[in-house]
């Protein structure tokens, strides 16, 4: 995994296990790596990994089940949607659409592109 520079590598790694979880790599119910493996595989300290892991753990997307590890909640897949709709439409979409204004395109170009 790379790192991007403009983001705390926290968020990178939890960012990172919910698009595997969208992505169909954790279902519902599967065990995800522990923090120890997690830190291995993207060269961390596994604190920064665990940062990750009760970023997760608060939001609902992860559960801890004692003695057995981080497994992926049942409705973790919507709460995923959710968030990540919700900030697109807060954060990218005003730039976007301002970009289209700015560039004069106009909504049936976009229906286009859509449409192709």
């Amino acid at each position: 995994m790379e790192f991007k520079a403009h983001q705390p590598i926290y968020l990178q790694i939890y960012l990172y296990i919910c698009e595997m979880i969208l992505n169909g790599k954790y279902n519902i119910g599967d065990k995800i790596m522990s923090v120890r493996e997690m830190a291995i595989e993207v060269g961390v300290n596994p604190n920064t990994v665990m940062r990750s892991y009760e970023l997760l753990q608060s939001k609902n997307i992860i559960i801890n089940k004692r003695g057995i590890g981080f497994n992926v909640s049942e409705n973790a897949k919507e709460l995923i949607l959710e968030e990540q709709k919700k900030q697109f439409m807060e954060e990218e979409l005003p730039e976007i659409i301002k970009k289209f204004k700015m560039f004069g395109i106009s909504m049936k170009e976009i229906e286009n592109l859509i449409e192709n």
